[in-house]
Protein backbone atom coordinates (compact mmCIF):
# COMPACT_ATOMS: atom_id res chain seq x y z
CA UNK A 1 0.00 0.00 0.00
CA UNK A 2 1.44 3.13 -0.82
CA UNK A 3 1.33 5.81 2.08
CA UNK A 4 3.14 9.70 2.15
CA UNK A 5 6.86 9.60 2.46
CA UNK A 6 7.96 11.57 5.15
CA UNK A 7 10.12 14.45 3.60
CA UNK A 8 11.42 17.61 4.30
CA UNK A 9 8.42 19.40 4.21
CA UNK A 10 7.43 17.29 6.94
CA UNK A 11 10.38 18.21 8.90
CA UNK A 12 9.57 22.33 8.07
CA UNK A 13 6.33 21.38 9.24
CA UNK A 14 7.23 20.35 12.90
CA UNK A 15 7.88 23.62 15.30
CA UNK A 16 8.05 21.11 18.41
CA UNK A 17 9.74 17.88 19.03
CA UNK A 18 8.53 15.98 22.71
CA UNK A 19 9.84 13.17 23.42
CA UNK A 20 8.17 10.65 26.21
CA UNK A 21 10.52 9.70 29.37
CA UNK A 22 9.27 6.19 30.21
CA UNK A 23 6.00 4.29 28.77
CA UNK A 24 6.76 0.58 28.09
CA UNK A 25 5.97 -1.88 30.86
CA UNK A 26 9.54 -3.79 29.73
CA UNK A 27 11.39 -0.28 29.64
CA UNK A 28 9.72 0.78 33.45
CA UNK A 29 10.65 -3.40 34.35
CA UNK A 30 14.46 -2.44 32.52
CA UNK A 31 14.68 0.61 34.29
CA UNK A 32 13.52 0.08 38.01
CA UNK A 33 10.92 2.86 37.86
CA UNK A 34 7.83 2.74 37.06
CA UNK A 35 5.86 6.90 36.86
CA UNK A 36 2.70 7.19 38.04
CA UNK A 37 2.15 9.83 35.32
CA UNK A 38 3.78 10.65 32.03
CA UNK A 39 6.81 13.12 31.79
CA UNK A 40 8.26 14.47 28.93
CA UNK A 41 11.59 16.85 27.12
CA UNK A 42 11.27 19.27 24.64
CA UNK A 43 14.25 18.12 21.25
CA UNK A 44 14.59 20.66 18.94
CA UNK A 45 13.03 20.79 15.24
CA UNK A 46 16.89 21.03 13.96
CA UNK A 47 17.09 17.65 15.20
CA UNK A 48 14.81 15.94 12.87
CA UNK A 49 15.97 13.91 9.97
CA UNK A 50 15.12 11.29 7.02
CA UNK A 51 15.72 8.14 6.57
CA UNK A 52 18.88 7.08 4.78
CA UNK A 53 20.51 9.47 6.43
CA UNK A 54 24.16 9.17 8.61
CA UNK A 55 24.00 10.90 11.45
CA UNK A 56 27.72 11.53 13.57
CA UNK A 57 28.61 10.09 17.11
CA UNK A 58 29.99 13.36 18.37
CA UNK A 59 33.97 13.43 18.58
CA UNK A 60 34.95 12.59 22.41
CA UNK A 61 31.83 10.85 23.18
CA UNK A 62 31.49 7.14 23.83
CA UNK A 63 27.74 6.66 24.79
CA UNK A 64 25.53 7.17 21.73
CA UNK A 65 22.00 5.56 22.83
CA UNK A 66 19.65 4.60 20.03
CA UNK A 67 16.01 4.34 20.75
CA UNK A 68 13.58 3.00 18.76
CA UNK A 69 9.85 4.71 19.12
CA UNK A 70 6.69 5.42 17.42
CA UNK A 71 6.39 9.08 16.78
CA UNK A 72 2.91 10.73 16.27
CA UNK A 73 2.46 13.49 13.88
CA UNK A 74 0.20 16.06 14.94
CA UNK A 75 -2.46 17.12 12.37
CA UNK A 76 -4.83 19.66 14.00
CA UNK A 77 -3.95 21.95 16.59
CA UNK A 78 -4.56 20.69 20.29
CA UNK A 79 -5.70 22.73 23.33
CA UNK A 80 -7.49 21.06 26.42
CA UNK A 81 -9.19 17.98 24.15
CA UNK A 82 -9.95 15.39 26.39
CA UNK A 83 -8.83 11.92 25.93
CA UNK A 84 -11.30 10.86 23.89
CA UNK A 85 -11.25 13.30 21.63
CA UNK A 86 -7.19 13.53 21.59
CA UNK A 87 -6.32 10.60 18.90
CA UNK A 88 -8.55 13.19 16.48
CA UNK A 89 -5.90 15.30 16.19
CA UNK A 90 -3.20 12.93 15.05
CA UNK A 91 -2.56 12.77 11.64
CA UNK A 92 -0.50 9.67 11.16
CA UNK A 93 1.82 7.97 13.07
CA UNK A 94 5.60 6.81 11.74
CA UNK A 95 8.73 5.17 13.04
CA UNK A 96 11.28 7.22 15.02
CA UNK A 97 14.92 6.95 16.48
CA UNK A 98 15.35 9.30 19.64
CA UNK A 99 19.28 9.41 19.32
CA UNK A 100 21.21 10.61 22.06
CA UNK A 101 24.81 10.91 23.54
CA UNK A 102 25.09 10.29 27.81
CA UNK A 103 28.33 11.48 27.91
CA UNK A 104 26.83 14.92 28.14
CA UNK A 105 23.44 14.17 30.15
CA UNK A 106 25.72 16.10 33.03
CA UNK A 107 25.71 18.94 31.48
CA UNK A 108 21.80 19.76 30.64
CA UNK A 109 20.59 19.05 34.24
CA UNK A 110 17.40 17.03 33.00
CA UNK A 111 16.49 19.30 29.91
CA UNK A 112 18.51 16.56 27.59
CA UNK A 113 19.16 19.29 25.37
CA UNK A 114 22.84 18.59 24.52
CA UNK A 115 22.77 15.65 25.08
CA UNK A 116 19.56 14.75 22.74
CA UNK A 117 19.51 17.51 20.86
CA UNK A 118 22.20 17.54 17.89
CA UNK A 119 21.93 17.71 14.44
CA UNK A 120 20.46 14.58 13.02
CA UNK A 121 19.47 12.99 16.39
CA UNK A 122 15.91 12.35 15.60
CA UNK A 123 15.68 10.67 12.55
CA UNK A 124 11.55 9.80 11.29
CA UNK A 125 9.99 8.14 8.55
CA UNK A 126 10.52 6.89 6.11
CA UNK A 127 6.72 6.67 5.39
CA UNK A 128 3.38 8.03 7.56
CA UNK A 129 0.49 5.80 8.15
CA UNK A 130 -2.51 7.66 8.71
CA UNK A 131 -3.89 7.64 11.96
CA UNK A 132 -7.58 7.53 11.37
CA UNK A 133 -6.47 3.72 9.36
CA UNK A 134 -5.16 1.91 12.76
CA UNK A 135 -6.53 1.02 16.43
CA UNK A 136 -3.26 3.06 18.51
CA UNK A 137 -3.16 0.02 20.84
CA UNK A 138 -2.52 -2.37 18.18
CA UNK A 139 0.81 -1.38 16.90
CA UNK A 140 4.11 -2.34 16.74
CA UNK A 141 7.66 -0.94 16.94
CA UNK A 142 10.78 -3.07 15.87
CA UNK A 143 14.63 -2.05 16.04
CA UNK A 144 17.36 -3.91 14.11
CA UNK A 145 21.28 -2.71 15.40
CA UNK A 146 23.40 -4.16 12.56
CA UNK A 147 20.62 -6.44 11.37
CA UNK A 148 19.71 -8.11 14.35
CA UNK A 149 16.36 -7.76 16.17
CA UNK A 150 17.04 -5.93 19.31
CA UNK A 151 13.50 -4.31 20.41
CA UNK A 152 10.22 -5.53 19.24
CA UNK A 153 7.42 -4.56 21.56
CA UNK A 154 3.84 -3.57 20.87
CA UNK A 155 1.04 -0.76 22.01
CA UNK A 156 -1.20 -2.82 24.04
CA UNK A 157 0.00 -2.36 27.29
CA UNK A 158 1.31 1.10 27.28
CA UNK A 159 1.77 2.79 30.46
CA UNK A 160 0.23 5.86 28.79
CA UNK A 161 -1.82 5.25 25.58
CA UNK A 162 -1.73 7.67 22.76
CA UNK A 163 -4.80 9.87 23.44
CA UNK A 164 -3.47 10.15 27.31
CA UNK A 165 -0.54 11.71 26.22
CA UNK A 166 -1.87 14.16 22.98
CA UNK A 167 -5.06 15.05 26.01
CA UNK A 168 -1.87 15.66 28.93
CA UNK A 169 0.08 17.79 26.93
CA UNK A 170 -2.82 19.92 25.34
CA UNK A 171 -3.48 20.50 28.91
CA UNK A 172 -0.53 23.79 28.82
CA UNK A 173 0.61 24.01 25.63
CA UNK A 174 -1.12 24.12 22.15
CA UNK A 175 -0.16 21.01 20.13
CA UNK A 176 0.09 22.56 16.38
CA UNK A 177 0.16 21.29 13.38
CA UNK A 178 3.09 18.90 12.08
CA UNK A 179 4.39 19.00 15.94
CA UNK A 180 5.84 15.41 16.71
CA UNK A 181 5.38 13.22 19.81
CA UNK A 182 7.86 10.53 20.28
CA UNK A 183 5.87 8.44 22.51
CA UNK A 184 8.41 6.06 24.44
CA UNK A 185 10.82 3.14 23.79
CA UNK A 186 10.92 -0.36 25.09
CA UNK A 187 13.38 -2.22 26.30
CA UNK A 188 16.66 -3.43 24.25
CA UNK A 189 17.37 0.23 23.69
CA UNK A 190 21.50 0.53 23.58
CA UNK A 191 24.58 2.09 22.21
CA UNK A 192 25.76 2.58 18.40
CA UNK A 193 29.03 3.24 17.47
CA UNK A 194 30.44 4.12 14.21
CA UNK A 195 29.93 2.14 11.70
CA UNK A 196 26.76 0.63 12.56
CA UNK A 197 23.80 0.83 11.18
CA UNK A 198 19.97 1.10 12.86
CA UNK A 199 16.69 0.58 11.56
CA UNK A 200 13.79 1.11 12.74
CA UNK A 201 9.98 -0.04 11.73
CA UNK A 202 6.28 0.87 13.14
CA UNK A 203 3.42 -1.49 11.60
CA UNK A 204 0.44 -2.88 12.26
CA UNK A 205 -0.02 -5.91 14.53
CA UNK A 206 -1.29 -7.86 11.59
CA UNK A 207 1.34 -6.86 9.12
CA UNK A 208 -0.97 -4.53 6.73
CA UNK A 209 0.34 -1.15 7.17
CA UNK A 210 3.91 -0.16 7.79
CA UNK A 211 6.24 2.87 7.74
CA UNK A 212 9.03 0.18 5.88
CA UNK A 213 12.38 0.60 7.74
CA UNK A 214 13.95 3.68 8.96
CA UNK A 215 17.83 3.56 8.11
CA UNK A 216 20.25 5.72 9.92
CA UNK A 217 24.12 4.76 9.60
CA UNK A 218 26.70 6.00 12.22
CA UNK A 219 29.62 7.69 11.69
CA UNK A 220 32.39 9.08 14.03
CA UNK A 221 32.44 13.20 14.43
CA UNK A 222 35.69 14.78 13.60
CA UNK A 223 35.36 17.81 14.93
CA UNK A 224 36.59 18.03 18.96
CA UNK A 225 34.05 20.22 21.60
CA UNK A 226 35.69 23.49 22.20
CA UNK A 227 36.65 24.08 25.82
CA UNK A 228 34.38 26.89 26.38
CA UNK A 229 31.63 24.48 26.88
CA UNK A 230 30.99 21.27 28.52
CA UNK A 231 33.20 18.72 27.43
CA UNK A 232 31.89 14.81 27.14
CA UNK A 233 32.22 12.69 29.81
CA UNK A 234 31.19 9.40 30.96
CA UNK A 235 30.46 7.31 34.14
CA UNK A 236 29.49 3.99 35.41
CA UNK A 237 25.76 5.38 35.99
CA UNK A 238 25.57 6.85 32.52
CA UNK A 239 27.24 3.16 31.61
CA UNK A 240 24.12 1.95 32.85
CA UNK A 241 21.19 4.15 31.66
CA UNK A 242 22.78 3.78 28.20
CA UNK A 243 22.63 0.41 27.79
CA UNK A 244 19.30 -0.59 29.53
CA UNK A 245 21.38 -2.32 33.26
CA UNK A 246 24.81 -2.83 34.91
CA UNK A 247 24.65 -6.38 33.18
CA UNK A 248 24.45 -5.00 29.95
CA UNK A 249 26.98 -2.42 30.35
CA UNK A 250 29.65 -5.14 31.34
CA UNK A 251 29.43 -3.45 35.18
CA UNK A 252 29.86 -5.69 38.36
CA UNK A 253 26.66 -5.61 40.97
CA UNK A 254 26.52 -2.87 42.80
CA UNK A 255 27.00 -5.18 46.23
CA UNK A 256 30.48 -6.75 44.21
CA UNK A 257 33.90 -5.09 44.23
CA UNK A 258 33.85 -1.97 41.88
CA UNK A 259 35.44 -2.38 38.05
CA UNK A 260 33.15 -3.50 35.22
CA UNK A 261 34.90 -7.20 34.27
CA UNK A 262 36.98 -7.56 37.89
CA UNK A 263 38.36 -10.68 38.15
CA UNK A 264 36.33 -12.78 40.63
CA UNK A 265 38.07 -15.34 43.18
CA UNK A 266 41.40 -15.09 44.62
CA UNK A 267 44.58 -13.50 41.84
CA UNK A 268 46.31 -16.02 39.92
CA UNK A 269 50.20 -15.43 40.76
CA UNK A 270 52.84 -15.41 37.97
CA UNK A 271 54.61 -17.66 40.24
CA UNK A 272 52.05 -20.27 40.71
CA UNK A 273 50.66 -19.97 37.31
CA UNK A 274 54.27 -20.83 36.62
CA UNK A 275 53.92 -23.92 38.46
CA UNK A 276 50.81 -25.12 36.47
CA UNK A 277 52.35 -24.45 33.23
CA UNK A 278 55.52 -26.42 34.20
CA UNK A 279 53.53 -29.97 34.99
CA UNK A 280 51.45 -32.08 33.14
CA UNK A 281 47.08 -32.18 33.26
CA UNK A 282 47.93 -35.84 33.56
CA UNK A 283 50.04 -35.13 36.81
CA UNK A 284 47.39 -32.96 37.77
CA UNK A 285 44.77 -35.05 37.46
CA UNK A 286 46.18 -37.57 39.39
CA UNK A 287 46.70 -35.60 42.58
CA UNK A 288 43.39 -33.98 41.73
CA UNK A 289 41.90 -37.78 42.01
CA UNK A 290 44.52 -38.01 45.62
CA UNK A 291 41.77 -35.48 47.10
CA UNK A 292 38.75 -37.03 45.73
CA UNK A 293 38.29 -35.01 43.07
CA UNK A 294 37.00 -37.26 40.44
CA UNK A 295 34.89 -34.99 38.11
CA UNK A 296 36.91 -31.92 37.48
CA UNK A 297 37.57 -32.75 33.83
CA UNK A 298 35.54 -30.90 30.66
CA UNK A 299 35.58 -33.90 28.05
CA UNK A 300 34.55 -33.99 24.91
CA UNK A 301 36.29 -30.81 23.42
CA UNK A 302 38.34 -30.40 20.91
CA UNK A 303 40.99 -27.50 20.43
CA UNK A 304 42.30 -25.12 17.55
CA UNK A 305 45.47 -25.13 18.91
CA UNK A 306 46.66 -28.14 20.94
CA UNK A 307 49.90 -27.25 20.54
CA UNK A 308 49.34 -24.30 23.15
CA UNK A 309 49.22 -24.93 27.30
CA UNK A 310 47.01 -22.39 29.15
CA UNK A 311 46.65 -21.50 32.65
CA UNK A 312 44.22 -19.01 33.96
CA UNK A 313 41.01 -17.62 35.71
CA UNK A 314 37.45 -18.50 34.97
CA UNK A 315 35.10 -16.32 34.05
CA UNK A 316 31.58 -17.71 33.45
CA UNK A 317 28.97 -17.71 31.01
CA UNK A 318 25.62 -19.43 30.54
CA UNK A 319 22.92 -20.22 27.68
CA UNK A 320 19.64 -21.17 28.10
CA UNK A 321 17.75 -23.01 25.57
CA UNK A 322 16.13 -20.71 22.83
CA UNK A 323 13.04 -19.45 24.00
CA UNK A 324 11.26 -16.64 21.33
CA UNK A 325 9.79 -13.98 23.85
CA UNK A 326 12.71 -14.53 26.30
CA UNK A 327 15.02 -14.18 23.39
CA UNK A 328 13.58 -10.81 22.14
CA UNK A 329 14.64 -9.04 25.92
CA UNK A 330 17.71 -11.35 26.45
CA UNK A 331 19.18 -11.75 22.80
CA UNK A 332 19.74 -8.58 21.82
CA UNK A 333 21.74 -5.28 21.89
CA UNK A 334 25.15 -5.50 24.07
CA UNK A 335 23.60 -8.76 25.97
CA UNK A 336 25.11 -11.59 28.27
CA UNK A 337 27.35 -13.03 25.30
CA UNK A 338 28.58 -9.58 24.44
CA UNK A 339 29.31 -8.33 27.71
CA UNK A 340 31.28 -11.52 29.02
CA UNK A 341 33.23 -11.42 26.05
CA UNK A 342 33.82 -7.14 26.20
CA UNK A 343 34.98 -7.78 30.05
CA UNK A 344 37.26 -10.73 29.93
CA UNK A 345 40.57 -9.51 31.37
CA UNK A 346 44.20 -10.68 30.63
CA UNK A 347 44.78 -14.07 31.31
CA UNK A 348 40.99 -15.00 32.00
CA UNK A 349 39.57 -17.99 30.63
CA UNK A 350 36.00 -17.63 29.40
CA UNK A 351 33.68 -20.97 29.58
CA UNK A 352 30.63 -21.24 28.08
CA UNK A 353 27.91 -23.26 29.24
CA UNK A 354 26.11 -24.34 25.94
CA UNK A 355 24.45 -27.82 27.55
CA UNK A 356 26.59 -29.75 24.89
CA UNK A 357 24.43 -28.27 21.80
CA UNK A 358 25.93 -29.00 19.44
CA UNK A 359 23.48 -27.82 16.87
CA UNK A 360 24.05 -23.70 16.51
CA UNK A 361 27.49 -21.60 17.00
CA UNK A 362 28.11 -20.19 20.16
CA UNK A 363 30.88 -17.92 19.24
CA UNK A 364 32.22 -16.66 15.92
CA UNK A 365 34.96 -14.99 14.38
CA UNK A 366 34.64 -11.29 15.59
CA UNK A 367 33.77 -12.20 19.34
CA UNK A 368 36.89 -14.38 19.61
CA UNK A 369 38.89 -11.78 17.83
CA UNK A 370 37.62 -9.32 21.05
CA UNK A 371 38.42 -11.51 23.19
CA UNK A 372 41.92 -12.34 21.84
CA UNK A 373 42.37 -8.77 22.07
CA UNK A 374 41.27 -8.00 25.33
CA UNK A 375 44.04 -10.29 26.30
CA UNK A 376 41.63 -14.13 27.04
CA UNK A 377 43.96 -16.76 27.46
CA UNK A 378 41.58 -18.93 25.64
CA UNK A 379 37.56 -19.50 25.21
CA UNK A 380 36.12 -22.95 26.30
CA UNK A 381 32.59 -24.02 24.79
CA UNK A 382 30.77 -27.28 25.01
CA UNK A 383 29.11 -25.77 22.05
CA UNK A 384 29.60 -25.24 18.44
CA UNK A 385 31.89 -22.44 17.36
CA UNK A 386 31.33 -20.39 13.57
CA UNK A 387 32.97 -19.39 11.63
CA UNK A 388 35.63 -22.40 12.22
CA UNK A 389 38.43 -21.61 10.11
CA UNK A 390 38.82 -17.87 11.19
CA UNK A 391 38.39 -18.80 14.70
CA UNK A 392 41.06 -21.32 14.03
CA UNK A 393 43.29 -18.94 12.80
CA UNK A 394 43.49 -16.73 15.79
CA UNK A 395 46.46 -17.17 18.27
CA UNK A 396 43.88 -17.62 21.09
CA UNK A 397 43.58 -21.14 21.68
CA UNK A 398 39.41 -21.93 21.98
CA UNK A 399 37.86 -25.36 22.74
CA UNK A 400 35.01 -26.44 21.16
CA UNK A 401 32.41 -29.06 20.30
CA UNK A 402 32.41 -28.84 17.05
CA UNK A 403 31.94 -26.40 14.17
CA UNK A 404 28.30 -25.43 13.12
CA UNK A 405 27.22 -22.22 11.21
CA UNK A 406 23.96 -21.44 13.00
CA UNK A 407 23.96 -18.33 14.85
CA UNK A 408 23.12 -18.84 18.81
CA UNK A 409 19.73 -17.60 18.49
CA UNK A 410 18.81 -20.77 16.66
CA UNK A 411 19.15 -22.90 19.95
CA UNK A 412 20.28 -20.29 22.63
CA UNK A 413 19.71 -17.41 24.84
CA UNK A 414 22.89 -15.61 26.34
CA UNK A 415 21.76 -15.56 29.52
CA UNK A 416 23.89 -14.54 32.53
CA UNK A 417 27.74 -14.18 33.22
CA UNK A 418 30.10 -14.87 36.14
CA UNK A 419 27.87 -17.46 37.73
CA UNK A 420 28.27 -21.19 39.05
CA UNK A 421 28.14 -23.28 35.39
CA UNK A 422 28.60 -26.49 34.14
CA UNK A 423 30.70 -27.52 30.95
CA UNK A 424 31.36 -30.22 29.59
CA UNK A 425 29.99 -32.65 32.47
CA UNK A 426 32.21 -29.97 34.57
CA UNK A 427 31.22 -27.58 37.25
CA UNK A 428 33.34 -24.09 36.91
CA UNK A 429 32.74 -20.95 39.09
CA UNK A 430 34.54 -17.85 38.77
CA UNK A 431 37.54 -17.54 39.56
CA UNK A 432 38.53 -21.02 39.60
CA UNK A 433 41.76 -22.39 37.69
CA UNK A 434 41.30 -23.68 34.16
CA UNK A 435 44.16 -25.98 32.70
CA UNK A 436 43.85 -26.82 29.33
CA UNK A 437 46.20 -28.46 26.87
CA UNK A 438 46.60 -31.41 24.41
CA UNK A 439 45.67 -33.98 26.96
CA UNK A 440 42.26 -32.10 28.59
CA UNK A 441 40.70 -29.55 30.52
CA UNK A 442 40.92 -29.43 33.74
CA UNK A 443 39.02 -27.22 36.58
CA UNK A 444 41.64 -26.72 39.90
CA UNK A 445 39.60 -25.26 43.14
CA UNK A 446 41.10 -22.21 43.73
CA UNK A 447 41.96 -22.72 47.59
CA UNK A 448 44.09 -26.06 46.68
CA UNK A 449 45.96 -24.46 43.52
CA UNK A 450 49.54 -23.39 45.50
CA UNK A 451 49.52 -27.04 47.49
CA UNK A 452 49.11 -28.79 44.91
CA UNK A 453 50.97 -27.55 42.10
CA UNK A 454 53.76 -28.05 44.34
CA UNK A 455 52.68 -31.44 44.77
CA UNK A 456 52.64 -32.28 40.98
CA UNK A 457 56.13 -30.72 41.04
CA UNK A 458 57.34 -33.36 43.30
CA UNK A 459 55.44 -36.09 41.59
CA UNK A 460 56.74 -35.74 38.27
CA UNK A 461 60.92 -35.28 40.16
CA UNK A 462 59.41 -39.22 41.26
CA UNK A 463 58.29 -40.28 37.86
CA UNK A 464 61.69 -38.59 36.17
CA UNK A 465 63.56 -40.47 38.60
CA UNK A 466 61.63 -43.85 37.82
CA UNK A 467 61.83 -43.61 34.14
CA UNK A 468 65.85 -43.17 34.82
CA UNK A 469 65.65 -46.48 36.52
CA UNK A 470 63.87 -48.35 33.97
CA UNK A 471 65.92 -46.97 31.34
CA UNK A 472 68.68 -48.70 33.31
CA UNK A 473 66.89 -51.77 33.65
CA UNK A 474 65.72 -52.00 36.56
CA UNK A 475 62.33 -54.03 37.24
CA UNK A 476 59.24 -51.82 38.10
CA UNK A 477 58.49 -54.20 40.89
CA UNK A 478 58.64 -52.02 44.17
CA UNK A 479 59.84 -48.77 42.07
CA UNK A 480 56.72 -47.99 40.84
CA UNK A 481 54.78 -47.07 43.41
CA UNK A 482 58.33 -46.55 45.11
CA UNK A 483 58.93 -49.21 48.13
CA UNK A 484 61.42 -47.83 51.09
CA UNK A 485 63.81 -48.68 49.24
CA UNK A 486 63.41 -47.16 46.41
CA UNK A 487 62.26 -44.15 48.04
CA UNK A 488 65.63 -43.64 50.05
CA UNK A 489 67.40 -43.82 46.73
CA UNK A 490 65.35 -40.83 45.46
CA UNK A 491 66.30 -39.10 47.91
CA UNK A 492 70.05 -39.69 47.05
CA UNK A 493 68.96 -39.20 43.69
CA UNK A 494 67.50 -35.95 44.11
CA UNK A 495 70.19 -34.32 46.76
CA UNK A 496 72.67 -35.18 43.65
CA UNK A 497 70.73 -32.96 41.16
CA UNK A 498 70.61 -30.11 43.90
CA UNK A 499 74.19 -30.60 44.30
CA UNK A 500 75.10 -30.61 40.35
Amino acid sequence: MALEQVNGDTLAAARKVIAVHINYPSRASQRGRTPAQPSYFLKPSSSLSLSGGTMERPAGCELLGYEGEIALVIGKAARRVSIEDAWSHVAAVTASNDLGVYDLRYADKGSNLRSKGGDGFTPVGPALIPADAVDPAKLRVRTWHNGELVQDDTTEDLLFPFARLVADLSQLLTLEEGDIILTGTPAGASVATPGDVLEVEVGTLDGVRTTGRLTTAVEEGTTAFADFGAQPKVDDVQREEAYGSREAAGLAPVDEAPGAGAAVGPALSPELKAKLESVATATLSSQLRKRGLNNVSIDGLQATRPDRKVVGLARTLRYVPNREDLFKTHGGGFNAQKKAIDSVNEGEILVMEARGEKGTGTVGDILALRAQVRGAAAIITDGGVRDFTAVAGLEMPTYFANPHPAVLGRRHIPWDTDITIACGGATVQPGDIIVADSDGILVIPPAIAEELADDCIQQEKEEKFIFEMVQQGNSVDGLYPMNTEWQARFAEWEAGKHND
